[in-house]
């Protein structure tokens, strides 16, 4: 490499880490694109209530069995919808590190590192 320039002789190295950075954020944002489009499903009650969440966790709809929407029951179709957006939430969450793993890997980061973002 550069042998011979002292403290220079890393700059190399330091060039190489700069655009493994640049490349990991690159793919990071084509990630959370991705994922922003991807819908994952969550459910409650046997599937009597749906919700419907992007995979980084945003809400996008919900699907309720009308048979369940009965005045005196209103606390318990509460808690159904409550837990089918924290099941899609959870899937999304899931997926979203399932992904970041798969990144990590190609980029031949060792498991358990904690990335920056």
């Amino acid at each position: 490499m550069l042998k011979g320039l002292g403290g220079l002789a890393g700059l190399g190295d330091m060039a190489k880490m700069m655009k493994a950075a640049q490349d990991m954020m690159g793919k990071k944002l084509a990630l959370d694109e991705e994922l922003a489009r991807t819908i994952v499903v969550g459910e409650a009650g046997a599937g009597l209530v749906k919700a419907r969440c992007t995979a980084n966790g945003v809400v996008t709809g919900l699907d309720i069995d009308p048979t369940i929407l009965v005045a005196s029951e209103k606390e318990v179709v509460e808690d159904l919808i409550v837990a089918a957006i924290k099941d899609a939430q959870a899937k999304g969450a899931a997926r979203l590190q399932a992904e970041m793993q798969k990144m990590a890997d190609e980029l031949g980061i060792p498991p358990g590192t904690k990335l920056p973002f």
